[in-house]
């Protein structure tokens, strides 16, 4: 298949990420790279978490995070606080840490006192306290050491979604993509149904080799032109919209590193800390309460912050593609589905939908096959994302609404999610069930103790017992450890102060 000019529908975030990964890769190969958008037409633009993958990302293009993290607001993220899912008093919030090589024996502790609880004796399953970014979000500490080390540690970053559009853009250009600031009028395939030329209201006709569909929720050419339909996935997450409010800092004494994804009456809140505002978005789903209720929910729950603050209100229908790939274009973002917001899963989805897309093209393996082979591994990583999000819900024990009593009893689950859940609460070996089902997981054996355990999803009811002097020797230690291996990092307000320009967006704390 030809590909020496490839048509980039659509900027935003996933349009830019594409056209940079795709230059980077080919421009010196001779291959003309476009993006055509309209600037009339706006981004979603409140996606401001990610997960450690971005990291890759920028290391692939070789741009520091000196580089473009002031331009963004950018903070670093060490992970991801879950409170209020459950009803026990004793653990109502648990942290989803990014696993380390520098958690070594403290996760290997955490993982043995899980099985122990599983198997009905008391133990201390709080994954706070075995992971050292645990630690390290709740003394705000940046995911950077003071002095030299040689052990990495694992993160990812909360940032202004418009300015890293805008960002990626700039540097785009600079590697040699062409854009086109126009509107797509209509769309011409070929005898043998592939496209061909793109008619637009002001450049008139243009003629690509491949072409990439970065249009948004309406998939402009893999959708109303090729004819995929969305699989809809409403009956294993209910949740469909969103309202997001930006506030203000008023008292900032040191900055989080965490995203909150607090539970609810009918979804749950996020709370995203950049450096010169807080980004706030209640996710919840449209069959159980008003656009109005939840906005006024929301409202309630920020206080005088959200007073006079814009409210931006969201709407998708949860579900995928089943061709990502179809004829000669590729849809990437939005154009290939959407699930929803918890646990930030839809960048590293569109940054792994282009990657494996560059890899088959440079193996030089680009048949119907491989294209298939391609559009399986996609939808086995958005599935397995199904069901990791999903079982958050499917665990809850919640009261207060019939959401969270839905969502609960909710029978439509995945083979694989249902082996999971049945596995860890009949006290199989659960973690040969992780092996057994891996090529269908999207998230590792951490983060499913951590999501199992974090909620209290135990089968036995174990009070007024006691774990043993071994565990609790275990559990101090760990604490301590994690606690001591904390202090050699930067407060993260520190760090992003000293090392990132202070003449960028970066404000002061008498500013704020």
């Amino acid at each position: 298949m030809d590909m020496k000019h490839i048509i980039i529908i659509g900027g935003g975030t996933a349009g830019w990420m594409t056209a940079n990964l795709m230059a980077h890769q080919w421009i010196k190969l001779g291959f003309k790279i476009s993006l055509i958008e309209s600037t009339k037409i706006g981004t979603v633009g409140v996606g401001e978490g990610s997960t450690p993958f971005l990291k890759e990302f920028f290391q692939t293009l070789n741009i520091p995070e000196q580089k473009w993290m002031p331009a963004c607001n950018a903070t670093y993220k060490c992970g991801i606080r879950f409170p209020d899912w459950t009803v026990d008093k004793q653990q109502n919030s648990y942290f989803h840490p990014f696993y380390s090589d520098i958690d070594g024996e403290l996760a290997k502790n955490f993982f043995n006192q899980c099985n122990i609880k599983r198997a009905g004796a008391a133990a201390f399953t709080n994954p706070d306290d075995y992971f050292v970014t645990s630690a390290l979000a709740n003394n705000h500490k940046a995911p950077k050491y003071i002095e030299q080390s040689d052990e990495n540690l694992t993160y990812g970053y909360h940032f202004d979604a418009e300015l890293l559009g805008v960002f990626l853009k700039q540097h785009a250009l600079s590697l040699g993509v062409n854009h086109v600031n126009d509107s797509v009028v209509n769309t011409i395939v070929d005898k043998h149904g592939n496209i061909a030329i793109l008619q637009t209201q002001q450049h008139g006709a243009i003629r690509g080799d491949f072409f990439v569909d970065c249009s948004g929720f309406k998939g402009l050419l893999i959708q109303e032109v090729l004819g995929e339909s969305l699989i809809s996935c409403k009956n294993h997450l209910f949740n469909d919209s969103a309202v997001a409010i930006q506030t203000p800092y008023e008292h900032l004494d040191s900055m989080p590193c965490e995203t909150v994804s607090k539970a609810l009456k009918y979804g749950w809140v996020w709370h995203i800390p950049l450096m010169n505002r807080m980004g706030n978005g209640y996710v919840y789903s449209s069959d159980y309460v008003s656009k109005e209720q939840a906005e006024s929910e929301l409202r309630a729950l920020l206080g005088e912050q959200a007073k006079g603050q814009a409210a931006r209100h969201l709407h998708w229908r949860p579900g995928r593609l089943q061709q990502h790939w179809k004829k000669n274009c590729v849809a990437i973002g939005l154009s290939q589905g959407f699930l929803e917001p918890l646990e930030a899963p839809m960048l590293y989805i569109v940054q792994r939908s282009i990657e494996e897309f560059i890899e088959l093209y440079q193996s030089g393996h680009f048949t119907n096959t491989h294209q298939q082979k391609f559009n399986d591994k996609i939808n086995n990583i958005i599935d397995g994302t199904r069901d990791y999000l999903q079982a958050h819900y499917k665990i809850n024990a919640r009261q207060d609404t019939q959401y969270w009593i839905d969502n609960r009893n909710n029978s439509a689950i995945s083979p694989v999610l249902d082996e999971l859940l049945q596995g860890w609460q009949n006290k199989e070996n659960f973690d040969q069930i992780i092996h057994q089902n891996m090529p269908h997981l999207a998230y590792l054996k951490t983060s499913w103790y951590c999501l199992f355990s974090g909620k209290g999803y135990f089968k036995d009811n174990i009070k007024n017992q006691i774990p043993d002097a071994k565990l609790i020797a275990e559990n101090n230690l760990a604490k301590t450890l994690c606690s001591q291996k904390s202090a050699v990092f930067y407060d993260h307000w520190q760090y992003l102060n000293s090392h990132f320009p202070r003449n960028s967006v970066l404000p002061s704390k008498e500013a704020l």
